[in-house]
């Protein structure tokens, strides 16, 4: 054999040996083996167990935590919400703090203001006490100044009814030795001589003169800016009165042109104008719905008459007394004033509104001309409606009564001028002519002193004057250029005076 062979076969025999050896050593040391795994198999089961018990308890400590950590994360988001609660409920309670402390500062000073306005209160108590006392006696002295101021008017009256019986007597003579005198062609001389005796009875008889009719234009004078709506004159005096849209009332010399005195204060235009018997008192009807009354003497502002509710267009003064004053608005309303009080003391209210009033010669009635075309008479103490008559188809823009109180003269925008005897309200002539138109809802015509004539404005430029006996045209004057707005003559006989659209007022002789 070879010795690879050889080789082989020895390692195979020292496998086998070693084999055999392994075995049995593996059989010698097998019980010892069994007795000590069986020790350590009984415990490995037992730490088997309680393994699995440690993996319940940890399972069940994990599941405890986890609630727990929930339970912390709520707690603690509850921690902050309360703790943001309270910073807020802090800062409330610092802000009511403040509040509080203002709140007592407040309310002592309003204690310390209390006992000022009792300590006030009571001086006020004391002075009202006397201020009662001292109206009491006011109030007695005012009855007692009533009760004299009553009989002084009874025995006014008295006289004024012994005056009107005087004056119905001589009216009487007069008409008896017109009639008487008609049959002898004597009728002018018998005027002449008769109305002598009516105007010597009347108050200013020693300034009157018969009117003459105007032909010639003496001064032309730029008197308002903006146009001028009413002029007069001032009682048994040659001074004219004008107002206008510029908001002025100025005074004038009549022989001469020139101007005397400027009144101002009037907040619109001056649409009417009206002056007391003893001229002392200037009253302006204004587009600034009040009246405004001036002291001729000082030239200034006596009274502001408040009251209506619009434009007021018409104004006139008691021919009896300085003290009693009506106006007429576009409120629909007719206001009586007391200019020395400077208060109303009557309205009358109707449906159509009045362009143009007056006072009769008594100062017991008003006239008044109205939007409808109706005249209408009113009783001033009362304020009803005594008569009326439709004197136009269209509006009435002027009323003016006669001298003697017995006729009143009214204009209309139907062109026709008309004369009412003011005790029947019946027509005794009616005027008009080809070129006459009425510019506005305020032309004022106007009756000459002695009742002989009317003169009034057109729209084309031209005063028309009139004889009211002929009851027909005398003379057409012809200076302006524009519409005429108002006429007016002179209570002693002359000028006539006549003011259109553009403020230009001439002055006619």
């Amino acid at each position: 054999m070879s010795q690879e062979e050889l080789a082989r076969d020895a390692i195979k025999h020292a496998l086998k040996a070693l084999k055999k050896r392994h075995l049995l050593e593996e059989g010698a040391h097998a019980p010892a083996y069994i007795a000590l795994s069986r020790p350590i198999i009984s415990q490995g089961s037992e730490w088997k167990d309680k393994a699995e018990s440690l993996e319940l308890e940890l399972q069940q400590c994990y599941k405890a935590q986890s609630r727990l950590s929930e339970q912390l994360v709520v707690e603690v988001a509850e921690s902050r919400a309360l703790k943001a609660s309270l910073q807020e409920k802090e800062t409330t309670i610092a802000e009511l703090e403040k509040e509080l402390t203002q709140t007592r500062d407040e309310c002592s000073q309003l204690k310390t203001d209390l006992e000022e306005n009792i300590r006030a209160m009571e001086l006020v108590t004391i002075e009202h006490q006397e201020l009662k006392a001292q109206l009491e006696q006011v109030t007695v002295r005012v009855k007692d100044l009533e009760a004299e101021n009553k009989m002084l008017v009874d025995r006014w009256m008295l006289q004024k009814m012994q005056d009107a019986e005087r004056l119905n007597e001589a009216n009487a003579l007069y008409e008896d030795m017109i009639e008487r005198l008609k049959a002898s062609g004597l009728e002018k001389l018998a005027r002449e001589q008769v109305d002598g005796i009516v105007r010597r009875s009347e108050e200013g008889a020693e300034f009157f003169a018969e009117s003459t009719v105007p032909s010639v234009c003496k001064h032309r004078i730029n008197a308002h800016e903006g146009g001028c709506a009413s002029i007069l004159f001032e009682y048994n005096s040659g001074k004219l009165i004008s107002g206008g849209h510029d908001r002025s009332v100025k005074m004038w010399d009549t022989s001469t042109g020139s101007l005397i005195q400027n009144l101002s204060g009037c907040l619109g235009s001056v649409l009417d104008l009206a002056i007391t018997h003893d001229n002392r008192f200037v009253i302006a009807a204004s587009s600034s719905n009040n009246l405004f009354v001036w002291d001729v003497n000082t030239g200034q502002i006596r009274h502001s008459l408040t009251g209506h509710k619009d434009k007021v267009c018409a104004v006139d003064v008691s021919k009896v007394s300085s003290r009693h004053v009506v106006s007429a608005a576009y409120d629909r309303t007719i206001k009586v004033w007391d200019l020395q009080k400077g208060y109303c003391t009557n309205t009358i209210v109707f449906h159509s509104n009045c362009n143009a009033l007056c006072f009769s010669t008594d100062g017991l009635t008003i006239c008044s001309g109205h939007v409808d075309g109706n005249l209408r008479l009113w009783d001033i103490q009362t304020g009803k409606l005594v008569s009326e008559v439709a004197a136009h188809s269209l509006p009435i823009t002027s009323i003016s009564l006669s001298r003697n109180g017995n006729v009143v003269l009214t204009s209309g925008r139907d062109n026709l001028h008309n004369l009412f005897d003011i005790r029947s309200l019946e027509v005794c002539g009616t005027f008009k002519a080809t070129g006459n138109r009425v510019a506005s809802n305020w032309s004022r015509s106007c009756i000459s002193p002695d009742d002989n004539y009317i003169a009034a404005g057109s729209a084309d430029g031209s005063v028309y004057i009139w004889s009211i006996s002929k009851a027909d045209i005398v003379s057409t004057l012809k200076e302006h250029t524009v519409p005429v707005m108002s006429c007016t003559w002179s209570g002693l006989g002359k000028p006539l005076i006549s003011a259109d659209k553009n403020g230009v007022v001439c002055i006619w002789t």
